[in-house]
């Protein structure tokens, strides 16, 4: 017994100096290492992402080791409930998520794919949207659109929506190296120059331009309209908090041009009323969408209706939804559109009545989620107007 007694105690003290890890909470002792034998860590991440830098999981791990860092922090990675995962590290600390885009562009490429955000379409269809609505009221009473122009106006539209991103990107490079959402931007982060953005906006207008030959000129006059309205847009929140407003007419411009190039001309009484529609769509959008980085934007100095309505948001957003909708079924009245639309606007007005009233203003992730909903929203709507116009 008594050497059993001998055995436990001399367990208990070798647990005592011994403990590896946060399960016991024993000091270790100390260790001391020649200055010389420590070389400083070097991160090989640089070298995999020239512009996307990602930080250590750990910040208990030195990066420049000496006597006193050996001896008051563990090198061991630290195994605690409120050890932060390896995969899951703070949003401020990621990288650029690793997309299709890595697997699909040559390096050098990369960086203009992210410009116009391809791996974000999103854009894409709120440009696209009212491009498509515009070609499937030019139907005829219990006929279908022009599949061959909805496929060539999106296309256009997602063209628009590049310049519109290039463009936005050249101006904003300073703020968005401010913002956490936009610090790695490629011209924000330096992996385009400022020049090259410019020329690669030169191709891209130049290219769009040319593919609208085959339409009219009233179209193309159109289009080239946008291009004013496309280059202000981010000069915008320097000078008004209602950028938003200024967005209403550019991404939704591609109602009259695509209009224009079936019928050749404009109807007023559809085309504007449809126009003004999108319009206070997009004020309600892109408010929610602002909010994911107000405070950000308050001390990078630049404006947004967000900032504006503050905690009336949710009301000044309703007004916009209640508008855009009545506005929808003014556009649809007046083109004698049959019954299935009306009944579809039920469902597209729930729709946005439920992301307005559901969205949590004061959680960036939930407003991203609210705003990419916009593209079924879009969806409701030109499924109304092919129904309504296939009955009507």
């Amino acid at each position: 017994m008594a050497q059993a007694s001998k055995l436990i105690a001399a367990s208990h003290n070798f647990s005592r100096i011994h403990a590896t890890s946060s399960l016991n909470p024993q000091p270790r002792p100390s260790i001391s290492l020649p200055q010389s034998s420590i070389k400083p860590t070097k991160s090989i991440t640089s070298n995999l992402f020239p512009f996307h830098p990602i930080k250590a999981y750990n910040n208990n791990i030195p990066t420049n080791f000496n006597n006193t860092s050996i001896k008051n922090k563990t090198i061991l990675p630290n195994f605690s409930a409120s050890a932060k995962p390896i995969e899951k590290v703070d949003e401020e600390e990621e990288s650029e998520p690793n997309t299709w885009i890595e697997a699909v562009f040559p390096e050098k490429l990369r960086p203009y794919a992210y410009l116009v955000r391809l791996d974000k379409p999103i854009g894409t269809w709120l440009f696209g949207w009212p491009c498509m609505w515009s070609l499937a009221l030019t139907a005829n009473p219990g006929s279908l659109p022009d599949a061959k122009m909805l496929a060539f106006f999106f296309f256009v539209s997602f063209l628009s929506r590049n310049i519109a991103c290039t463009i936005n990107d050249y101006f904003d490079k300073d703020f968005d190296a401010m913002v956490a959402r936009t610090k790695r931007r490629p011209i924000a982060s330096g992996a385009i120059t400022g020049f090259q953005a410019l020329l690669f906006l030169g191709i891209q207008v130049l290219a769009t331009y040319g593919l609208l030959f085959p339409v009219n000129e009233l179209s193309r006059l159109l289009w080239v309209s946008s291009l004013p309205l496309i280059f202000t847009y981010p000069l915008m929140k320097r000078i008004t908090y209602w950028p938003q407003a200024h967005l209403g007419l550019t991404a939704n411009w591609g109602a009259l041009y695509s209009w224009a190039a079936v019928k050749g001309s404009l109807d007023p009484a559809i085309v504007f009323p449809l126009l003004a529609a999108a319009f206070f769509w997009t004020l309600e959008v892109d408010t929610i969408y602002a909010h994911q980085d107000k405070e950000d934007d308050v001390k990078a100095g630049v404006k947004s209706t967000a900032l504006l309505f503050g905690d009336s948001t949710k009301l000044w957003t309703s007004a916009f939804g209640l508008a855009a909708v009545g506005l929808y079924l003014l556009a649809g009245f007046n083109s004698n559109i049959g019954w299935p639309f009306y009944l579809l606007m039920i469902a597209a007005s729930g729709q946005i009545a439920w992301q307005i009233w559901a969205v949590d203003l004061s959680d960036p992730a939930d407003c991203a989620r609210k705003f990419l909903s916009n593209k079924w929203f879009g969806g409701i709507v030109f499924s109304a107007i092919l129904l309504g116009r296939l009955v009507s």
